[in-house]
C-alpha cells in the first residue's frame, strides 16, 4: 500500500469511528509525513475508541502482545477508585460500576454509576480531570444507579485549538444528554442549552427516577442517536420509548423516532388499534445500538411494548417492538425493522447490542447485522434489507389460558444455529440439587408448574419460563474475529417461575419473588428464579452460564464451555464446571484470546479463542459485571482494563474499582 493509499484509508478509518465527519485525500509531500501517518495508523491500532472498539460493536482489538503463549503471566498494573459507591440499608439507590472505558487521544474516558465522567492516564489510572453533571442519587431508581459509558466524536471542521473540538458524550439517569470538552472536561456550551440535552421534552409520563439513559449514545456523520431506559414493569401509563437524535456540534434535535407508529402514515400503524396506539409505551432501545456510517444506518434493538407480562391491551404483534431496526441515520427515516419476538409477553426485549460482520456464504460474503436474543436465538440478517443470511423458520409455540391475553401463535426460530442455550425444555426429572432435599424440593417445584418449552406462557397457576428474562443473551453482548471466521457470547441458563395474580387477589409473595404491578391491568404478575431449599444453587441443571462460539460460515456452533462459579461452590469439587450466572461481554484480540468477566465468583479470565480452553484468571475487588477492553499506552504496553462494580440483580458486592492488567 502506498503512503497516500495509506493516508485516506486511515482517514476513513477515523470517519467509521465517528472521530471526524469528511475525508479528503491526503497530500504526503515529505517521508517525514509519511512516517507521521504510519505513527498515527499505530496509536489507532492500540484505541479502542467507543464501547465496542468500533461502532459496529465488534470488540475485536488487532493488539498480539498480550497472547495465548504468554497471557498467564498477566498481573495487575494499577487500580483506581473512584469514590462512587452506594450501599447499606439506608441507602434509596445500590450503585453498581459497569461501564466500559474507551481509549483515545492518549487518554481513558469512563462513566460511573453516578454519571460523574473521569479521565484517566492511561500508563497510571491517575485523573486528569473529572466531572460531575449533578444527578441527585437519592431519586429512588428500581434499576439503581448505573452508567455503561460514554462516546466520542471529533469535530473535524472546527480549527485544532477550538475548545470542544474533541467531545465526550453522557447520556444520564435523569434523561439528559451532555457534551464534554475531551481535553478539559469542561461543558460545551453552544451544545444545547450550556452543553445539555434535556430528553424528556415532549414525552408524557416521564416520572423521576423511572426514565433515563444507562448506554453510551452512537455517534455517526455528526449525528448523536441517543436511546432510554422506562421502567415497564409498573403499568401501562409509561413513556414512549421514542429514539431521538442531535446535531453533535449545536445539540439540535435533527430527527425522532417511535417504536409505536402514532399516526396512519407511519409503517406499521396498521397492525395496532387506535385505543392501542394512544395509549402504549415503551418499546425502548436501552441497549446499545450499532452504527453503519458508510450506508448511513443505525441499527437498534427495541424492547416490549409496556407491560412486560401482559399484552391482552396491546394484542397485535407489535411489529417494530422487539425488533432490530434500521433507520436512515441522517433523517431517521425507517428501512426495514426485523422482529425476533412477536407479541412480547417474557420481557425478552433485545438486551445483547446488535454486531456488524461479514459472512462467508455461497462463494461470496454478505455483509450482515448479527443479534443475539435473550430465548437465546442468534439471528444473521442482511444489512441492506433486514432478510436473515441462514434460513429462520415460524415455529407453534404454546398459548396462553390467562383470560385476555392474545399470544403470538408462532415465533421465529432460527433453522442453522443451534440455540445458544441449548435445550430449553425443562422437566422435574432434570432438577439439579447438592443434596436430597434441594434435589427433591426442587423436582416439586418443576412438577407443579406449567412446562412446555421455550414461550411457555406465564399462567394462572405458575410456569416455567427458560431462559428466563436475564438470558439467553443480555447487555454483555458479543464479539467477532472475522479473520478466524468465530463469533463469541456469553448465556446464560437459569429458569424462572411465573405467575400471573389477579389484581383483586390478596397475594403474599413467596421468598425471593419480585412482584411486577402492572397497573392499567388486570394481573400482577410475580417472577422468582427456582433453587435449592438448603443451599440456593438453581434448581435448572448446569452450567448456567456459558460462553459460545460460532462459526460465521456455516451458522453452527464450534464450541461452548461453562463459565464461573457461584462464590458459594468454590471448595465444591467438580463445580466448575456448572458455570454461573453473568452480566457483562466477552472481547476478542489477534492474540487469539477472548477476555471475558461478569461471572459470580468476581472473577476475570482468558480463553482460547479457538479451543475454549481457559488459559488465565484473576480475582477481582468486587463483582466484574461489566464488559473489559483492552488497548496500547503511549509506553508500548498492551493493558487489559475491567470495572469491579458489582450488580444487584446478581447479588454481587458493589465497587469502585476500574482495575487494569499487563504483562510484568
Amino acid at each position: 500500500m502506498t503512503f497516500r493509499n495509506m493516508a485516506c484509508t486511515l482517514c476513513m478509518g477515523a470517519v467509521a469511528l465517528g472521530v471526524g465527519s469528511s475525508c479528503r485525500e491526503a497530500s504526503l509531500e515529505s517521508p517525514e509525513d509519511a512516517i507521521s501517518k504510519h505513527e498515527a495508523s499505530l496509536v489507532a491500532e492500540g484505541e479502542w475508541p467507543g464501547y465496542g472498539r468500533d461502532p459496529g460493536g465488534a470488540r475485536h482489538s488487532p493488539l498480539a502482545q498480550i497472547d495465548r503463549s504468554n497471557a498467564a503471566r498477566l498481573q495487575p498494573a494499577w487500580t483506581y477508585r473512584t469514590g462512587d459507591l452506594a450501599q447499606g440499608i439506608f441507602q434509596p439507590n445500590k450503585s453498581t460500576f459497569q461501564a466500559t472505558p474507551i481509549y483515545l487521544w492518549n487518554t481513558l474516558y469512563v462513566s460511573t454509576g453516578f454519571n460523574r465522567v473521569l479521565a484517566l492516564d492511561p500508563e497510571s489510572g491517575k485523573p486528569r480531570w473529572t466531572f460531575d453533571p449533578g444527578v441527585d442519587i437519592t431519586v429512588p431508581r428500581p434499576t439503581g444507579l448505573t452508567s455503561r459509558g460514554v462516546s466520542a466524536w471529533e469535530d473535524a471542521a472546527a480549527p485544532d485549538s477550538s475548545p470542544c473540538k474533541r467531545r465526550i458524550f453522557l447520556g444520564t439517569l435523569d434523561a439528559r444528554l451532555i457534551a464534554l470538552d475531551a481535553m478539559t472536561g469542561a461543558r460545551c456550551t453552544g451544545f444545547g442549552q450550556n452543553g445539555s440535552a434535556d430528553l424528556t421534552t415532549g414525552l408524557a409520563n416521564v416520572t423521576p427516577g423511572r426514565y433515563g439513559v444507562t448506554s453510551p449514545p452512537a455517534i455517526v456523520n455528526g449525528v448523536v442517536v441517543v436511546g432510554s431506559i422506562v421502567l415497564d414493569g409498573t403499568g401501562v401509563d409509561v413513556p414512549s420509548g421514542v429514539v431521538r437524535a442531535f446535531d453533535a456540534r449545536t445539540g439540535a434535535e435533527r430527527w425522532r423516532w417511535d417504536p409505536i407508529p402514532r399516526t396512519p402514515s407511519e409503517p406499521g400503524y396498521e397492525a395496532w388499534s387506535p385505543e392501542e396506539v394512544a395509549r402504549a409505551g415503551a418499546g425502548n432501545v436501552w441497549s446499545l445500538m450499532a452504527v453503519d456510517a458508510e450506508r448511513d444506518l443505525v441499527f437498534l434493538p427495541t424492547s416490549s411494548p409496556a407491560p412486560d407480562y401482559y399484552g391482552g391491551l396491546r394484542k397485535g404483534p407489535g411489529p417494530h417492538a422487539n425488533s432490530l431496526v434500521a433507520l436512515r441515520a441522517s433523517t431517521g427515516a425507517l428501512v426495514w425493522a426485523y422482529q425476533v419476538v412477536h407479541h412480547d409477553i417474557w420481557d425478552y426485549d433485545i438486551a445483547s447490542p446488535p454486531l456488524l460482520t461479514t459472512i462467508p456464504h455461497d462463494g461470496g460474503a454478505i455483509q450482515a447485522v448479527a443479534v443475539a436474543t435473550k430465548p437465546g436465538h442468534l439471528f444473521f440478517l442482511n444489512r441492506d434489507t433486514g432478510t436473515p443470511i441462514f434460513p429462520v423458520e415460524e415455529r407453534p409455540v404454546p398459548a396462553s389460558d390467562v383470560p385476555g391475553e392474545a399470544a403470538s401463535p408462532t415465533q421465529p426460530f432460527p433453522s442453522v444455529t443451534p440455540n445458544l442455550v441449548g435445550d430449553t425444555h425443562i422437566s422435574p426429572d432434570d432438577a439439579f440439587g447438592l443434596t436430597l432435599l434441594d434435589r427433591q424440593y426442587c423436582r416439586g417445584l418443576l412438577a407443579n408448574a406449567r412446562s412446555e418449552g421455550l414461550f411457555t406462557p406465564a399462567s394462572r397457576g405458575s410456569s416455567i419460563q427458560f431462559p428466563g428474562p436475564i438470558g439467553g443473551a443480555h447487555w454483555g453482548g458479543m464479539a467477532v474475529d472475522e479473520a478466524r471466521g468465530l463469533l463469541i457470547t456469553s448465556v446464560n441458563r437459569v429458569a424462572d417461575i411465573v405467575r400471573v395474580i389477579p389484581r383483586n387477589e390478596l397475594y403474599i409473595p413467596l421468598p425471593g419473588e419480585m412482584i411486577y404491578e402492572q397497573v392499567g391491568t388486570p394481573y400482577k404478575v410475580g417472577r422468582r428464579v427456582p433453587r435449592g431449599l438448603e443451599i440456593g444453587f438453581p434448581c435448572t441443571p448446569p452450567p448456567w452460564g456459558k460462553l459460545v462460539a460460532v462459526d460465521l460460515a456455516s451458522g453452527g456452533i464450534r464450541w461452548d464451555v461453562p463459565i464461573g462459579q457461584f462464590a458459594e461452590a468454590k471448595l465444591i469439587p467438580g463445580s466448575e464446571r456448572w458455570g454461573s450466572m453473568l452480566l457483562g461481554g466477552p472481547i476478542v484480540t489477534d492474540g487469539g484470546l477472548v477476555i471475558v468477566a461478569g461471572t459470580m465468583d468476581d472473577r476475570i479470565r482468558i480463553f482460547d479463542i479457538e479451543t475454549g480452553k481457559e488459559l488465565w484468571r484473576a480475582d477481582l475487588p468486587a463483582g466484574g459485571q461489566a464488559t473489559p477492553m483492552t488497548y496500547r499506552a503511549p509506553s508500548g504496553k498492551q493493558f487489559v482494563v475491567i470495572a469491579a462494580g458489582g450488580s444487584t440483580y446478581l447479588s454481587r458486592p458493589p465497587g469502585d474499582y476500574l482495575v487494569a492488567f499487563a504483562l510484568p
